[in-house]
């Protein structure tokens, strides 16, 4: 299911007799919930926004003023604003921000002044803040630092790459519109390329903003269905990828009804299933994310305790839609080489034509003490075997273990020796700062003889 994140159900746009017309068609293109919008129709505008979400259980709501109407706020019109936020239904402040498009210079002190007003008021409450940032990144994004605000959602991200990233390492959600599906927006599908899905909301600004084919006409909480399918188009991810996450990030952000967090033993990733049976490691890689936390692409991999072989096949359920099965969780699989021989000659044998691919740190022949390969031969037909780095010294400050500079050849041999007993052999590097990727892919290519593979820093999945 989607939510879309910024909608204005509460405009003019759409006549009340319509509005059940409207939920339906959300409900049937997979929209779970809806924030309904308070800001953009005055101070009052809110009132209509409140009552609307009061009314549907699908609908939630945001309280503030937009820019545009910053100089229509008087005290008496905050105080009112303040108490309405305080109501369940509303989930963040906002849209709140600055907008200099129209460089009306006599307003951006006015501005300024409500924009501040409405952050310490959101911290005050503990409620996120939903920002409107049009021609106006760098100096919005100053004001926000200077009250070092921490759960900040940017609506409606339209920005350059420069400002996207200013947003991120600030640890803010972009949330991305219909326009990413316009003829004339590469730019912005770059940047949408370039943020980490785990930190990326979609919405729909209803009624604008209307993805393609409906460009022109009324936008609608339905169509955020459209912007998902881009989105997943752009990160080379599945629909379903999309909506788990998206949907994750924003009942975090809102803080919307979750359910509790649920081990995944087998989870699927665009077109392939992954099999996470163990979540002990041979290396303590510093760019690992399970010393942040257990998710990847919105599930949770933390292992109360490792699978049995019949738990593991039980999750696989029907495997047969999916293009390969791999080894993969928070851990390395060949720490249990028995288990995954196990598995993957049962899933050998039900599945023959279906490629078993194992993603390893390479290190199992030297924790074992013996050439693995020709074990796992018996049912791996890939392997993805992570170098990372270009010599020992460069290994072991990213990777290290117990095993210190040795594994760094160890790692390397497992590469050449499993050409000779798997049929596809790859060799990844993340691409960590000081790590030389054009050294990697001489090393693996001209030195191993397997595939190189290049891995961005900090994306998982």
């Amino acid at each position: 299911m989607l939510i879309d994140s910024h909608c204005h159900l509460s405009f003019k746009d759409y006549p009340p007799e319509e509005l059940n017309n409207i939920l339906t068609r959300a409900a049937d293109n997979e929209v779970a919930y809806m924030i309904n919008i308070g800001a953009g129709e005055g101070v009052f505008g809110n009132d209509d926004a409140l009552a609307l979400a009061k009314a549907h259980p699908q609908l939630f709501c945001t309280i503030g003023i937009h820019p545009h109407d910053a100089s229509k706020l008087n005290a008496e019109g905050f105080d009112h604003l303040k108490k309405l936020s305080l109501d369940e239904k509303v989930v963040a402040i906002g849209e709140i921000g600055l907008d200099y498009h129209y460089n009306e210079t006599d307003t951006q002190d006015i501005q300024e002044k409500v924009l501040h007003q409405f952050i310490e008021h959101a911290q005050s409450i503990n409620k996120p803040i939903m920002i409107h940032d049009r021609d106006a990144g760098f100096r919005t994004y100053d004001i926000l630092r200077e009250h070092n605000a921490k759960n900040v959602m940017i609506h409606c991200f339209t920005g350059n790459q420069e400002l996207a990233t200013k947003y991120l390492d600030a640890g803010y959600y972009l949330s991305f519109t219909g326009i990413v599906t316009f003829k004339k927006s590469s730019e912005l599908r770059d940047v949408l390329k370039n943020t980490p899905i785990e930190r990326m909301l979609i919405e729909t600004d209803a009624p604008y903003l209307s993805p393609e084919p409906y460009r022109g006409k009324r936008n609608e909480p339905a169509y955020v269905k459209m912007v998902a399918q881009k989105v997943a188009e752009v990160k080379g991810l599945s629909f379903d990828d999309v909506a788990r996450i998206t949907t994750l990030n924003a009942k975090r952000f809102f803080k919307l009804p979750m359910p509790d967090l649920t081990t995944q033993v087998a989870y699927a990733i665009r077109d392939s299933l992954y099999l996470n049976i163990t979540n002990r490691c041979t290396l303590a890689c510093v760019f690992c994310p399970k010393f942040v936390d257990y998710e990847v692409k919105g599930y949770y991999l933390k292992l109360k305790k490792e699978p049995t072989v019949e738990e593991v096949l039980t999750a696989c359920g029907d495997a047969t839609a999916y293009k390969e099965i791999v080894f993969c969780g928070f851990g390395e699989s060949t720490r249990r080489l028995d288990a995954l021989l196990e598995i993957g000659k049962k899933l050998k044998d039900k599945y023959p034509d279906k490629k078993i691919r194992l993603n390893t740190d390479g290190l199992g022949s030297l924790v074992h003490e013996r050439n693995i390969l020709p074990e796992l031969s018996t049912c791996i037909d890939s392997l993805s075997i992570s170098l990372n780095a270009q010599d020992a010294a460069t290994y072991v400050r990213y990777c290290p273990s117990k095993y210190g500079e040795k594994a760094y050849d160890a790692v390397k041999d497992f590469i050449k020796i499993a050409t000779q007993y798997i049929p596809e052999v790859y060799a990844t590097v993340v691409g960590a700062p000081g790590v030389d990727r054009e050294a990697c892919r001489k090393i693996v290519e001209e030195e191993c003889g397997a595939h190189f593979r290049f891995r961005e820093y900090n994306v998982v999945g």
